[in-house]
């Protein structure tokens, strides 16, 4: 209560100099209303100095994702471009992709951000290893906020992204509208089991497929993490056990390998739904190999991540939650934007 003044409370509560004056020391009944006004006031003056010694500090911010090359231009271009966005601060992003990062290697990188780091942007395979290294960082006042796939139960502040439940459930809908009365063999490729917002994909798209269009049959090939050569492997050996397979929903990445095993094995696609509109993805849209790409907005997702992390720290004021998802959008060749 020394850092204020008198004057400043009263200035920022609405409330007489006298009536500051008598709460802070005691002297004669105030109400509870009254007092909880002044202790609000006091709060908000806090949060402005705070935020006020922030401004023009460097803040670091470390990306830390699990994730195929192609993705990673569409995550770093997403998260920079909302910089801009917060003009009050100097923030840094360090970035650190990889296709074959182990919960070990993330583990090792989280550790080593730690004391240098105002938050964490974090894509991991789930473990529990990983859940243990997050609640020390939180001790520690080092946040982290999970994208596009959570890691449930662990000490995150929040999981941004879209839900993977119910996208599944879109391209479930999409899937059933496309193919023939006539049953058909779907092929869901996943490229690892660990990835809960790949898994919650799969799950919603199998339980919407049995209550839209149950004569048709769902098959789930996982394995390859999104990289082209090994969901090549992973499907043609699926493929050459399964001649009936005509239809493919991928949730994840490494869609010109598994289109390759498809070509290569002489099977027609009668309906291809993918996900995410990175480079590679909008090729194989454009050219007709995907019919639909399920996505959301990667730069909002960014605003509310640094948001997230920023108003942990107290450098910006508590805003209205936002809504716990981001929404889901259904990109064809028509509506792709160049």
């Amino acid at each position: 209560m020394a850092k204020f003044t008198l004057k400043q409370i009263a200035a920022q509560s609405g409330l007489s100099l006298a009536t500051i004056d008598r709460a802070l020391h005691q002297r004669g009944n105030v109400s509870a209303r009254t007092q909880h006004r002044i202790q609000q006031a006091i709060a908000d003056l806090e949060l402005m100095q705070k935020a006020g010694l922030a401004r023009g500090r460097t803040i670091y911010f470390d990306v830390i994702m699990h994730t195929p090359d192609r993705f990673q231009p569409l995550i770093r271009e997403a998260l920079s471009s909302q910089i801009a966005s917060f003009t009050a601060f100097k923030l840094q992003l360090r970035f650190h992709f990889g296709a074959n990062l182990t919960a070990e290697s993330i583990k090792a990188l989280l550790n080593k951000k730690a004391c240098h780091s105002h938050g964490v942007i974090l894509k991991a395979a789930c473990s529990e290893e990983l859940n243990l290294t997050l609640e020390s960082l939180l001790k520690h006042r080092v946040p982290v906020v999970t994208m596009m796939s959570d890691l449930p139960g662990s000490a995150r502040l929040r999981y941004i992204g879209m839900d993977n439940f119910d996208a599944g459930k879109v391209a479930a809908f999409l899937m059933s509208k496309w193919l023939r009365i006539s049953p058909s063999h779907i092929v869901a490729v996943t490229g690892c089991r660990d990835f809960i917002g790949e898994q919650e994909r799969i799950q919603g798209f199998q339980r919407a497929m049995q209550q839209f269009a149950p004569q048709h049959k769902v098959s789930v090939v996982a394995g390859g993490y999104g990289i082209d050569d090994r969901m090549h492997h992973s499907v043609m050996q699926f493929l050459q056990n399964h001649p009936d397979a005509d239809a493919i929903y991928t949730v994840g990445g490494g869609n010109p390998g598994i289109l390759r095993a498809f070509a290569e094995q002489k099977r027609q696609v009668n309906a291809c739904i993918g996900h995410d509109l990175d480079q590679e993805n909008c090729a194989l849209l454009q050219a007709g190999k995907i019919d639909a790409l399920i996505e959301h907005n990667l730069q909002l997702d960014a605003l509310y991540a640094f948001r997230t992390l920023l108003e942990f720290h107290g450098f910006l004021p508590a805003s209205a939650p936002p809504a716990p998802y981001s929404k889901i959008n259904i990109i064809t060749r028509y509506n792709m934007t160049a």
